[in-house]
């Protein structure tokens, strides 16, 4: 072999090993845009408390069930008693996401307890009175006049619950008037037998018979509750409208949802599941 052979043959042999050696394959387009794909993780589990006046279980309950449907992930808490029980529960730190009471007065008291900030309370509703018996109505009952005859027993709800109060204004109003008289007032509380904790309460010991009659909110009784007593109305010169504010809490856990809520029952479809149960829309 002359020496030019061995001068090429290192040459050689690096041509053919580099001819041997396997080249990587490119992925293809599909197989890259595959692996980018990802999957959204689901929404985290969102428990909204409502603390709301007992005159509000049956429209709010609806709105609540509608809120759901809007919200998957959220579930609707409440907790329904009196405005006066449900401000002092809220100020204690009981966990609460959005406050609707009966009246002004009990707002205003978490509002100083700096549990709301002023001015985020909004009037969503208004309510009206109404006085009811039973069924068979065992006292003959025909006109308001009549709470005042003796021997007659009533139910209200406590001065500190607002319909409470809302009966004793009524009451002031009627012993200016003189088809009534200055003790009238003073007569029909004489028959009162038992103060309530709540509105719901008076309305349950009415239509069970525990008492001839009693005051409750016309929401009341524009239920399933509606043919468990009857009613006389009281005319709006003597009557007292309540008006109802909602605002959400300042520490609460879910503010979104909180000012979502509220929205839906300031909206048009709020307002009509409030008058469908006798509420007085503001809308």
């Amino acid at each position: 072999m002359g020496l030019k052979t061995l001068f090429f043959l290192p040459l050689i042999l690096a041509l053919l090993l580099a001819g041997c050696t396997v080249q990587p394959t490119a992925i293809p387009a599909e197989t890259e845009a595959v692996s980018e794909v990802s999957i959204s993780a689901p929404a985290e589990a969102v428990e909204l408390n409502i603390f709301a006046a007992a005159s509000l279980t049956e429209s709010f309950n609806e709105i609540g069930k509608l809120f759901e449907a809007n919200h998957p992930g959220v579930t609707v808490v409440f907790n329904f008693a009196s405005s006066q029980q449900l401000a002092q529960q809220i100020n204690e730190g009981a966990p609460a996401d959005v406050f609707a009471s009966a009246n002004k007065k009990q707002m205003d008291a978490v509002i100083e307890a700096r549990g709301i900030i002023s001015g985020t309370q909004q009037t969503f509703a208004q309510n009206r009175l109404v006085v009811i018996y039973p069924q068979d109505n065992p006292a003959s009952l025909k006109e308001l006049k009549d709470l005042a005859k003796s021997d007659l027993k009533l139910i209200f709800a406590a001065k500190e619950v607002p319909v409470g109060q809302y009966s004793l204004d009524f009451l002031d109003k009627a012993v200016a008037d003189p088809a009534f008289g200055t003790a009238f007032k003073e007569d029909v509380l004489a028959n009162v037998v038992s103060y309530e904790d709540n509105v719901k309460a008076v309305l349950a010991k009415v239509a069970l018979g525990e008492a001839d009659a009693g005051i409750v909110y016309l929401s009341d009784i524009s239920g399933a509750d509606a043919n468990k007593v009857g009613q006389i109305d009281i005319p709006e010169a003597l009557n007292v409208i309540a008006s109802y504010p909602i605002a959400p809490i300042m520490d609460r856990k879910s503010p979104e949802m909180a000012q979502a809520f509220i929205d839906l029952v300031l909206s048009q479809e709020g307002q009509d599941i409030l008058a469908k149960y006798g509420f007085i829309p503001v809308k």
